[in-house]
């Protein structure tokens, strides 16, 4: 092996140039797919940095589509078997799991919090934040970088309250001082001391890339959500339970002592909500298969929610970088080709000479390994660059994909070690067989220049062919998804989403409730109008198309009785100048003004959606309706606007009701304002920053962007696709033309003699121009047509993705595949007019 070793590094030496192009052709696909491997370890393999993440579960309950937990804040999917999965539970049942003992699991609690108001040295600043019960960190086993963790005598009511903070934070917020340990500051409003700083691995058990900032004990929450506890009365469904599994104990042992503990703690909840609701809404009877039951999951990786969600773009795009290494591998094994067919005298003089087929084909794939393993060093340096790209293309505002890192660790360099000996047989194996398989007698008496070994075998036309249609296919995926982004970039809004600043506060943060809050709101949006450059001001509860919405059900009257729910519609909590701020048309009646408070009428505008689905050929004006079965015929339409998309540009546009803020005050608590503005909207944010100071310094503003910028931001995954699969899909276009061009090329040179020939009988150069374009646009075209059939039927699984395209749309099919063509051309153009430029005695003289 090492005299293997030794001689196939004086073999590559010897041809710097091949060795070169080889390596770099590699290098481009180990490190495209080592870099994705990185971002697919991080978001679906890697498990949580914790002790014995295997002993780890996380429960869910599975429940009948006919059950509603009421007050659910969490995750929840639907089942295969048509059961509803949901990941968070009632603080109730958490509390009486504390009472039992003799568990199979120890079981602990976290939830996130969402932004809080935090107030560092007197400066207020937004930070993320979750609930945390006390045994949380003893239970994941994770000990703190500096400080301590939160304990058990942390978790109750009389108890300090203490924080621990992320590391992350702690370098932004504390410029990484370890003097941090012991400092007060204020969490809305509450004053809680840093016990702690979690260590830098250690992002939480949230979604994956989701690292809150600041954990706070479970009693905590009352005082730092006051007013809204989730706690109080029936509560909420918001607790996210995970247990690590006792010694001896299985996932099954944990889940049965546990069920019936739950479906007490569901009757329990049910009662309450009963009692607490009106007379006149009874919860309707469950059927006994209806009714929740606790199951179990495995825990080591955290929530996985998240992560279902990007596992079908992330193995989309690894099946595209390992089409990328294939044509990689096909590159190369094309100039191992060419390469042993000049070689094809020594290797004929080997065999002669006693040499076994086995020995040279050892011989030759340890030439090919070395190849691999430059490749593979190189293409680790290409993957620091890519991973970068990776991200930075599919950062969406801090959360997802945004707000990890996934690390060149040893598991990653584990798999391009791997990748790299695949590669090795892969590209090397074919090349060595088809080189150590020859008739000696033929091949000790012909020249290598002129067999024409390479080119003409089948082998090499075969993987010129596969090259072209593998580029066609990413080519066309990538067409798809620019056509899809730019169908998308094109949809009518229905608002003016140009001049408009958006920014978030949340005054329930610092203690502003019911009339104080309405008052405040007044002066920010009196202060803020006043500001130079401002032409108007409005705010809301909701965002459009930021991807969250609000529902609600609609109740119309009935004929001497209330009818039941006649379906839903998005709500929209809003100012009176939201309209006109955002440029919505009013199509009908009268927009919302300052007189719609909470003392006058309730009244709604509605879209032209709502007034066609539930008062279709009839005017909406003045009809009534209402949000549960005792409001309805309470809510009168006063005007329809035009229709905007609420959620996202891919959303068709669903009924939605605009209702003054002023008649919702109860469920009124974080707003986002709109500023129009004359000019840039990002000139005027220091000056509307500091119109928000004079009216309250405690407030922060959150997520400032403009509108265009929110837009863009929701599609952020079309852009990441469309970026990825054309950065992808030029490179497999570039190394399958250059493919192309090296056989085309090499096979000139293996003819020259031939050529030369041709040409001194009086062949002219057209002719030979006419043969050497029409062998390679021959295998070329081949490969198109493979590439289209293969498109057509692998495209579809990128229909979830596309919008206002087809997934065989004949515009893009047709279009790459005159562009593949066109480059092919070239390809095969370049060596053939050099063909033609031989001077016949010079060609014949070298022969």
């Amino acid at each position: 092996m090492w005299q293997d070793l030794c001689y196939g590094a004086r073999m590559l030496t010897r041809r710097p140039g091949f060795t070169l192009v080889a390596t770099l052709t590699l290098a481009l696909g180990i490190g495209a797919n080592t870099a994705l491997f990185s971002v697919v370890d991080a978001v679906l393999l890697k498990k949580l940095p914790v002790a014995e993440p295997d002993r780890l579960v996380i429960f869910k309950s599975l429940a009948g589509r006919a059950f509603s937990p009421g007050g659910y804040n969490g995750n929840s999917r639907p089942e295969p078997s048509g059961m509803t999965a949901r990941t968070s539970f009632p603080y109730q049942f958490f509390a009486r799991l504390r009472e039992e003992e003799g568990l199979p699991a120890e079981v602990f609690a976290f939830a996130r919090l969402g932004q809080l108001n935090v107030g560092v040295d007197g400066q207020a600043a937004m930070a993320s934040g979750q609930i945390v019960s006390g045994n949380y960190y003893s239970a994941l086993g994770v000990q703190a970088l500096y400080g301590r963790t939160i304990g058990g005598g942390d978790d109750a009511a009389a108890a300090g309250a203490v924080a621990v903070i992320s590391h992350r934070y702690w370098e932004q917020a504390f410029a990484g001082d370890p003097a941090v340990v012991g400092k007060q500051i204020t969490v809305n409003g509450v004053a809680v001391t840093v016990v702690g700083v979690a260590p830098p691995e250690f992002a939480g058990t949230l979604q994956v890339g989701s690292s809150p900032d600041i954990s706070v004990p479970l009693a905590l929450e009352p005082r730092v959500n006051a007013g809204r506890s989730r706690m109080a009365g029936a509560g909420q469904w918001w607790l996210v339970l995970m247990g690590r599994l006792r010694p001896g104990a299985t996932a099954e042992q944990a889940r049965a002592s546990l069920e019936g503990i739950f479906e007490q703690a569901v009757l329990e909840h049910r009662a309450a909500r009963q009692s607490q609701g009106p007379t006149t809404l009874r919860l309707p009877p469950l059927e006994p298969k209806d009714y929740p039951r606790l199951a179990v999951d495995p825990g080591g990786q955290g929530q996985m929610d998240l992560r279902r969600h990007y596992a079908p773009q992330l193995y989309v795009l690894l099946g595209v970088v390992g089409l990328v290494l294939l044509i990689s591998c096909a590159n190369v094994a094309n100039l191992l080709l060419a390469r042993t067919a000049s070689r094809q005298q020594e290797i004929a003089v080997r065999l002669a000479l006693g040499g076994s087929r086995r020995r040279l084909i050892q011989q030759l794939l340890t030439e090919s390994a070395l190849l691999s393993a430059l490749g593979g060093v190189l293409g680790l340096i290409f993957a620091l660059w890519v991973k970068d790209v990776l991200l930075s293309m599919s950062l969406s505002g801090g959360e997802g994909m945004g707000a990890f890192d996934p690390r060149l660790d040893l598991r990653v360099l584990g798999f391009t070690v791997a990748l790299s000996v695949v590669t090795a047989v892969v590209f090397g194996l074919a090349p060595a067989l088809r080189a150590t398989k020859l008739d000696l007698t033929p091949a000790l008496k012909d020249s290598a220049r002129g067999s024409g070994f390479a080119s003409r075998s089948w082998l090499t036309r075969s993987l010129v062919v596969a090259q072209v249609a593998m580029s066609l296919l990413l080519l066309v995926g990538a067409g798809l998804c620019l056509r899809t982004l730019s169908r998308l970039q094109q949809v009518d809004v229905g608002f003016n989403r140009h001049h408009l600043l958006l920014f978030g506060v949340d005054p329930n943060l610092v203690g502003y409730q019911g009339d104080r809050l309405a008052g405040l709101y007044r002066q920010m949006f009196e202060r803020i109008g006043a500001v130079p450059g401002v032409r108007s001001v409005t705010f809301s509860r909701e965002t459009l198309l930021s991807g969250g919405a609000s529902d609600r059900e609609v109740f119309l009257p009935g004929q001497g009785a209330v009818s039941a729910s006649r379906g839903e519609a998005r709500l929209h909590r809003v100012s009176e100048s939201y309209l006109g701020t955002m440029e919505i048309p009013l199509a009908l009646g009268r927009g919302l003004s300052s007189r719609d408070d909470e003392r006058a009428p309730r009244v709604v505008v509605v879209n032209q959606a709502f007034a066609r689905h539930y008062f279709p050929n009839e005017n909406p004006v003045g009809k009534r309706f209402g949000f549960n079965a005792e409001t309805a015929g309470q809510i009168e339409i006063v005007g329809v606007a035009g229709d905007a998309k609420y959620t996202s540009l891919r959303e068709e546009v669903r009924p939605t009701v605009y209702v003054p803020w002023a008649q919702e005050l109860g469920s009124v608590g974080s707003m986002t304002f709109v500023v129009r503005t004359s000019g840039d909207p990002t000139s005027s944010v220091a000056a509307v920053r500091q119109a928000v100071r004079e009216v309250d310094p405690r407030l922060p503003l959150a997520d400032v962007k403009t509108q265009a910028e929110q837009a863009n931001q929701s599609l952020a995954t079309e852009r990441m696709f469309a970026r990825l699969l054309s950065f992808f899909g030029l490179l497999a276009l570039l190394l399958a033309s250059v493919g192309l061009y090296g056989v085309v090329a090499y096979s000139v040179v293996q003819r020259t003699r031939e050529i030369g020939i041709r040409m001194a009988l009086g062949g002219q150069p057209r002719d030979v121009m006419k043969m050497i374009v029409g062998q390679g646009m021959g295998l070329a075209l081949v490969g198109v047509a493979l590439g289209l059939t293969a498109a057509a039927a692998s495209t579809r699984v990128l229909a979830s993705l596309l919008y206002g395209v087809s997934a065989t749309d004949p515009l893009t099919f047709g279009v790459i595949a005159l562009l593949l063509t066109g480059v092919a051309l070239l390809a095969c153009w370049i060596p053939a007019r050099r063909a033609t430029k031989l001077d016949p005695l010079v060609a014949l003289r070298n022969e």
